[in-house]
């Protein structure tokens, strides 16, 4: 049996290097969800310059532009397994540098691609793997950017620092459908499809350069700086065998002083085989992974319906225009951004359970009369911009919290690695796709409800998930 070994450096960093920290991680993440953003919000005008061969349907592009989006987020987990071994071996702060560039970089290339037109068949392959290389770097960015915010947290404020990081995702999604609504303010049809629509993309390269500098004056955090020491001289290992990342042994007598990250033990004559103590581990960290991303199913899908699938669902149909569509996603998007700092801070003190569940239940309670109210063409502008700011808003009440829940569920050793994939894996599958199921589902139904079917499962099984949770885990330290 061991005891608990908790990160007594949590909360030891100096307030400035808290700050810098917390500025240099919401960054990275702002970009990374910008450029999401942008592609779902021009995500017509994409799948007509690189999707649509001759002859082509227009809902048969969009199927492929989705696609290529979910592709992208197929890749994720594969950036979180790559990098985020990388940032628990070397550290957070040159892993994070390297996946900046990488995203910069093949978003700036984006906005300079030919199209259809221009070559053909190569366009969409050279869009999809540009698509790749996102997908890489933005399965990098969450674990580290969550490891970064957590790890320099004062105590009993994880709830709050972690959400900045989702904070910056209703940012990024913001700016998105900002920049968008301005070019098709500014700009003609013609002009936002022959060339406007590359303007956002190769915006990314001075932000990139700007979140380039942020990182490079990063410090590495106190926790993975003494896991490593640990490391090297062999005791973190040994803390470490035997405990799940999720669960913990109930704290033991105190027989007399230890070494911090030393075990304590009963009579057990037996010791396990090194290949039996290692893979125990292992197992542990999967379990925890696929639990996360249990806990994370209903915000995924939600966050991604109603905040970047809405613009082409409005459009492709309830035959609203652009701008109409960009304003309904700018609503839900002020909506969410509301509500996820304050839900941050009440989970540090209510706990992560009790708001993300709520969260959950809301969202699968609202997403039929949303919906329905969205359809009803004899309802005001007024009251469905009020409807898709609730929506956003009790989306906000998962993503706030959400950070730091999974933070909590990870030792320092595996944290970057553990969060980044069960964040990932769950948005390959249920943001990542959310575009594609929805407008196939609804080209072979016919049946405009689909987002709601949609949401109101996946927040089901979510909730389920979240019940899981330890009331009291905002109140303990992170696992070291």
């Amino acid at each position: 049996m061991t005891t608990p070994v908790h990160d007594t450096a949590e909360g030891t960093a100096r307030p400035p290097r808290a700050r810098r920290a917390l500025v240099a991680g919401s960054v990275g993440n702002f970009i990374e969800w910008y450029e999401f953003g942008v592609y779902g919000y021009f995500a017509t005008i994409i799948a007509a310059n690189f999707f649509t061969p001759d002859g082509g349907s227009e809902i048969e592009a969009l199927v492929k532009t989705y696609a290529s989006f979910a592709l992208a987020f197929f890749f994720r987990p594969v950036g979180a397994a790559l990098f985020g071994r990388l940032g628990d071996r070397i550290g957070r702060r040159p892993t994070l540098i390297l996946v900046v560039l990488m995203m910069t970089v093949a978003t700036t290339l984006i906005g300079l691609l030919p199209t259809y037109a221009t070559v053909g068949a190569a366009a969409p392959w050279l869009l999809t793997l540009l698509r790749i290389v996102q997908g890489l770097s933005a399965g990098g960015e969450f674990g580290g950017a969550v490891s970064v915010m957590t790890e320099f947290a004062p105590p009993g404020r994880r709830g709050l620092y972690g959400a900045w990081q989702s904070f910056t995702v209703a940012l990024g999604l913001l700016g998105g459908a900002g920049m968008a609504a301005l070019l098709a303010t500014v700009l003609s049809e013609s002009q936002l499809n022959g060339w406007g629509w590359r303007l956002p993309f190769l915006l990314t390269l001075p932000l990139g350069l700007a979140a380039l500098w942020l990182r490079l004056r990063l410090e590495e955090t106190p926790s993975f700086e003494r896991a490593a020491r640990e490391r090297s001289s062999g005791t973190g290992e040994r803390s470490a065998q035997g405990r799940s990342p999720e669960t913990e042994d109930a704290p033991q007598k105190n027989d007399g002083p230890q070494p911090h990250g030393a075990r304590r033990t009963t009579n057990a004559p037996d010791t396990p085989r090194a290949e039996t103590v290692t893979a125990a581990p292992a197992r542990e960290v999967a379990k925890a992974i696929a639990l996360g991303a249990g806990r994370l199913m209903g915000w995924s899908a939600a966050g991604y319906t109603f905040l970047v699938v809405m613009p082409s669902y409005l459009q492709s149909t309830l035959n609203a225009s652009f701008q109409q569509a960009l304003v309904a996603t700018v609503l839900a998007n002020l909506g969410f951004a509301a509500s996820i700092i304050p839900a941050g801070a009440l989970s540090d003190r209510v706990g992560r359970r009790a708001v993300m569940v709520a969260g959950a239940v809301l969202v699968a309670v609202l997403a039929f009369p949303l919906l329905d109210l969205l359809q009803d063409a004899g309802s005001s502008t007024a009251s469905k911009g009020t409807a898709v700011f609730v929506a956003g808003a009790v989306v906000g009440l998962m993503a706030g919290p959400g950070p730091a829940m999974l933070a909590e569920m990870f030792p320092t050793r595996v944290r970057y690695t553990g969060l980044g994939l069960a964040y990932a894996l769950s948005n390959a599958v249920f943001s990542g796709c959310a575009g594609l199921i929805i407008t196939e589902v609804i080209k072979r139904t016919g049946n405009i409800d689909i987002p709601a079917h949609y949401v109101v499962v996946t927040c089901a099984v979510s909730t389920v998930a979240l019940l899981t949770l330890r009331g009291d885990d905002h109140r303990r330290a992170l696992r070291a």
